[in-house]
């Protein structure tokens, strides 16, 4: 009789594999092969950045330093340490309070009137006509000028009251003892208001016709055989579509014309009342050469700017947002 020997499971060794591979190794792998990845496709816009960086943030902090100093040309024994002086007194200047305000007045009604002409014009061109693509082209050339010819443009071709076109229209419309008003020194503020939308129109209309050309057709298709009328399409469905077209191009648009600077010294001077923020900073550099003041007013100019730009930011994301749902 043969006895069996049974060799219990538990002592029988599992078998064990020569390779130690966990997922956690192959995780860590992954992760330093995208890094090095990421760092190699990053590297070659290292240079551009630097340079960036140079070019605009140096100088920025600069005029940050020198905005809490004394630093007039007229006293050069006087420089030193002045705090928030040079802030109290651009917030205390009647003139430059006057810069202000004269900023807020041509940004908002530059930006109000460009979108609403930006919108009528974007309504028009989203309809299909023959030679549609000469036209938009035509519309955009405004944009494209140089804002400083465009400024000249405006002041010797078309406001000047003795060559200029509006008072030649005049002459042509009502005869030779038609009113020949000088434009630009009745109307200043206006005059530079109308300049500018006539460049920053063309902008305005690029935005909200993309947001046009996105609109879900078949929804408007659909309300038309409902029986809703083309009034009732533009409130309920396409303004309510471009509202944050409309955000951006207004953000974008005041982030710019806040900061405009050659229609106010190409047409006016910064005369007659129409001196805002960017001239009067040059004024104090170029005039009075007032450093500490000056940088302070400019540093003013940037927080107001990185305010809008921060809002413009947001929009921008919004869209995108929505856009990849």
């Amino acid at each position: 009789m043969s006895t069996a020997t049974n060799t219990p499971a538990s002592n029988v060794p599992h078998g064990s594999s020569s390779h130690s591979n966990t997922p956690h190794t192959n995780t860590e792998v992954a992760s330093a092969i995208s890094r090095a990845g990421a760092w190699s496709r990053r590297m070659p816009l290292l240079p551009a950045l630097i340079f960036t960086i140079v070019l605009t943030q140096l100088p920025f902090l600069a005029t940050i330093v020198i905005s809490f100093m004394k630093w007039n040309a007229y006293y050069p024994d006087e420089i030193g340490f002045a705090g928030l002086n040079n802030f109290a007194k651009v917030l205390t200047d009647v003139n430059a309070r006057q810069a202000i305000w004269v900023t807020v007045l041509l940004t908002a009604a530059s930006v109000i009137i460009s979108l609403v002409l930006g919108l009528i014009i974007a309504l028009l061109l989203d309809r299909t006509f023959p030679g549609r693509g000469i036209v938009r082209t035509l519309m955009i050339t405004p944009f494209l000028v140089v804002p400083v010819a465009a400024a000249l443009l405006w002041k010797h071709a078309l406001y000047n009251p003795e060559y200029g076109l509006f008072n030649g229209l005049l002459r042509a419309v009502f005869g030779a003892n038609a009113p020949q008003p000088d434009w630009i020194s009745q109307n200043p503020l206006w005059a530079i208001i109308i300049a500018i939308v006539w460049q920053w129109t063309p902008f305005m209309m690029l935005i909200l016709l993309a947001g046009l050309q996105s609109r879900p057709m078949d929804v408007v298709e659909a309300a038309r055989i409902d029986g809703a009328s083309n009034w009732q399409i533009f409130t309920h469905m396409t303004l309510p579509h471009l509202r944050q077209f409309i955000e951006l191009a207004a953000l974008l648009g005041t982030i710019y014309i806040v900061q405009n600077f050659d229609h106010v010294f190409t047409i006016t001077s910064g005369g007659l009342g129409t001196a805002n923020l960017p001239y009067f900073i040059y004024q104090t550099f170029y005039t009075a050469h007032d450093y500490g003041r000056a940088s302070a007013a400019g540093v003013i100019v940037v927080i107001i700017t990185l305010i809008v730009a921060t809002a413009a930011l947001r929009t921008v994301f919004s869209i995108f947002q929505e856009e990849s749902r």
